[in-house]
């Protein structure tokens, strides 16, 4: 159990301004992690394993991209008790992202907006973070628990890559990331780089799972092991485009017992444009993604068309808008096998990962 409570760090970090407080937040962590000052925010992991993906994972909650985006805090976030965490997302080259301020509270809303735009440290030092943290020295010594949490590594493109070029970029970063990652998430669904999300479309959406999926057998062959690839999407789709994307995951292969080696899954969803649950709040009109409790009902109406549309076997992890354990378990509800939290961390604390594995494995 943590033995700081959240409630007396949040106040003094609510009156940061919001990128301050979290590259503070990812500093503290980054040194604490591996010591005895984790204590002020580990937490016993929840036992619940689910296989998802021919892979098992030790409880449902997970740590969605965006928080780590350099892969420093693995342990530390890790300690938290999450099922499985995600870092990234990656670029092949390091950029620094839009211009500040990039990040805003709505906190009537308990929501932020953001525009960071892919900022990180590259490629390279993103794989040597990995290599460096103790997450990976156990599983590389073998010393690794009998259900382990699990690693996930989200991969994108740079912001100056031509969008005819984009293929190329999430091939670097997937032969790059592939050894060390459980799963893999290709992100095309950031709002804050341009023309990303037409990556969801039709043609293209086809063209980069087929290119994936090639390189994906590739790797398998030279690194003995073949791994999920789940696909992040946006709450701003039609059911038409649904429909769509859930066509072509499927002609790229679902997960079946006994059919682990075609294993591609779906994340949904990222963050939204739609201002309609905030108008009229300050920061309200700032250009970037609405993340937090407004999320929710949208990312849930998406996993509900998704789970309709793929079968009870395909791999969907659902995320947008969880603030509390009930909000947890609606995602799982609404078709999601797994689900994970960002903003929800920021609001109400590490607390929430225990409280949301917890009423989901005594609801389901």
């Amino acid at each position: 159990m943590a033995l700081v409570p959240y409630a007396l760090a949040r106040p003094f970090l609510f009156g940061l301004d919001p990128e301050v407080a979290h590259e503070l937040t990812i500093r503290a962590l980054a040194r604490s992690q591996g010591s005895l000052l984790q204590l002020a925010y580990a937490s016993q992991r929840v036992d619940d394993p689910i296989e998802v993906a021919g892979l098992t994972f030790p409880n449902r909650v997970g740590l969605a991209a965006g928080l780590d985006k350099n892969a420093r805090c693995i342990d530390g976030l890790g300690a938290m008790g999450f099922g499985f965490v995600e870092v990234g997302t990656v670029t092949p080259l390091e950029q620094p992202g839009n211009p500040k301020p990039r990040m805003f509270r709505l906190p009537a809303a308990r929501a932020l907006i953001n525009r960071l735009g892919f900022n990180n440290d590259g490629l390279e030092t993103f794989i040597a973070h990995v290599q460096q943290s103790g997450f990976y020295q156990r599983r590389r010594s073998g010393e690794d628990q009998a259900t382990p949490m699990l690693l996930g590594l989200n991969i994108g493109k740079n912001a100056a890559t031509p969008m005819a070029h984009a293929v190329a970029d999430y091939l670097i970063c997937l032969n790059g990331v592939y050894p060390y990652a459980d799963y893999v998430t290709v992100n095309i669904s950031s709002p804050n780089t341009q023309n990303l999300r037409s990556l969801q479309n039709d043609a293209a959406l086809d063209a980069l799972l087929g290119a994936v999926s090639e390189r994906r057998e590739q790797l398998a062959q030279q690194h003995g092991k073949r791994i999920p690839i789940f696909l992040k999407i946006a709450p701003d789709l039609d059911g038409e485009q649904i429909a769509m994307i859930a066509q072509t995951l499927k002609r790229y292969g679902c997960y079946r017992a006994g059919r682990v080696n075609n294993a591609w899954g779906v994340i949904a969803t990222n963050t939204t444009l739609s201002r309609t649950a905030v108008q009229g709040m300050a920061h309200a009109t700032e250009a970037g993604g609405l993340s937090g409790a407004p999320v929710l009902a949208l990312s849930n109406q998406v996993i509900t068309q998704l789970r309709a549309a793929l079968g009870k076997n395909f791999p969907i992890i659902g995320a947008g808008g969880i603030l509390s354990a009930e909000d947890a378990v609606s995602k799982i509800s609404a078709g999601a096998d797994l689900v994970q939290l960002y903003t929800g961390l920021i609001y109400q604390g590490p607390g929430l990962v225990k409280s949301a594995a917890l009423m989901i494995k005594n609801t389901f």
